[in-house]
C-alpha cells in the first residue's frame, strides 16, 4: 500500500510524517527559499540568503540589545473597554486572545538595563498583540519610559512595530499621540538623547507622533513606514506609486530617515550613536 512507509519497524502514514516536520521550515517572502526555523532564529530572524528581515517579538529585541541582568518594567497595566466596543468581535475577547497568545498585557514592553557600558531605557512594541496597535496602555507605558529617562538621564530607545492607533479605544487612543509627543518635548528640553527605531510595519498614528520625533530616526531594511497605506494612497490620488514607496530605503533616499541599519549591526550602531549624542 502506498499510503504508509516502514521506519525502524514502525508503520507511519504520510500524514503523520507531514505533521512531524510541520513548522520546522519557513519560506522567505522575498527570495522564496525555505529556511530551517532554528537557523532563522539563530540568525536574528534575518534570511541568510537575501537579508530579508522577518518580524521579531519585543522581548527578543530587548534581549538582543541589552546586557544580561536587564529588567522588564511597567508590565502590570491592562487595557479596559471604554467604549464597550463589540463590532465583529467584542474588544474584551480580542484582548483576552492577544494576552493568551503573547503572554503580555498589551502591545508594549519596557526595559531598563545596559547597552554596552551605557545605561539605557527601551520601550519596544509587540506587533503580535492586535497588530501593535496603540491604545491607552501603550501610550501610558511609553510615557513612563520617557519619565524614567528624564529621572535618570539615561538615553531612550523606542522600537516601533505598529499598525497605528487602536480604533477600539477611540479618542482614548488618539490622545496618546499628543501625550507621548509632549513627554518627548520635555525630554528634548532636558537634552536627554532619544533614538527612534522603526521596524516593519510602522504606520498610522505611531508614525504621526513619536516614531518620527527621534533625535535620530532610523529603520530596519525593508520596513514599511508611513501614515496611510500604499493602497489607500493609490485609491485616493488615482496614481501608481513609485517602486519601493514607503519602504525604509525610499524614505532614507528622500530625507525622512537618518539611517537604515541592518539588525546584526544595530547594537554597535546604537552604542556609538548614543555615545556621540552624550558627548
Amino acid at each position: 500500500m502506498s499510503w504508509f512507509k516502514r521506519l525502524d519497524n514502525e508503520i507511519v502514514s504520510d500524514s503523520e510524517r507531514t505533521v512531524r516536520t510541520e513548522g520546522l521550515w519557513v519560506k522567505c517572502p522575498d527570495c522564496g527559499k525555505a529556511i530551517f526555523r532554528a537557523e532563522l532564529d539563530a540568525n536574528m530572524r534575518v534570511c541568510p540568503h537575501c537579508g530579508h528581515h522577518f518580524k521579531m517579538d519585543a522581548r527578543t529585541r530587548i534581549q538582543n540589545l541589552l546586557e544580561p541582568g536587564y529588567e522588564l518594567v511597567d508590565l502590570e497595566l491592562v487595557s479596559t473597554d471604554p467604549l464597550n466596543f463589540t463590532d465583529l468581535k467584542p474588544y474584551k475577547k480580542r484582548l483576552a486572545e492577544a494576552q493568551a497568545k503573547t503572554g503580555l498585557n498589551d502591545a508594549i514592553v519596557n526595559a531598563i538595563g545596559r547597552l554596552g557600558e551605557r545605561d539605557i531605557v527601551i520601550s519596544a512594541m509587540e506587533y503580535s498583540f492586535i497588530g501593535g496597535s496603540m491604545g491607552a496602555v501603550v501610550g501610558e507605558t511609553i510615557a513612563r519610559a520617557v519619565d524614567r529617562s528624564l529621572a535618570t538621564r539615561a538615553p531612550l530607545l523606542i522600537i516601533s512595530a505598529s499598525g497605528g492607533a487602536r480604533m477600539m479605544e477611540g479618542i482614548a487612543s488618539l490622545m496618546q499621540l499628543a501625550k507621548i509627543s509632549a513627554a518627548l518635548g520635555r525630554l528634548a528640553d532636558a537634552k536627554v538623547p532619544y533614538i527612534s527605531l522603526m521596524t516593519d510595519p510602522t504606520t498610522g498614528g505611531v508614525t504621526a507622533s513619536f516614531a518620527m520625533l527621534g533625535d535620530l530616526n532610523i529603520a530596519e531594511p525593508g520596513a514599511l513606514i508611513g501614515f496611510a497605506g500604499p493602497r489607500v494612497i493609490e485609491q485616493t490620488i488615482r496614481q501608481k506609486l513609485p517602486e519601493g514607496f514607503q519602504r525604509s530605503e525610499f524614505l532614507l533616499q528622500h530625507g525622512f530617515l537618518d539611517a537604515v541599519v541592518p539588525r546584526k549591526e544595530l547594537k554597535v550602531y546604537l552604542d556609538r550613536a548614543f555615545g556621540w549624542m552624550a558627548g
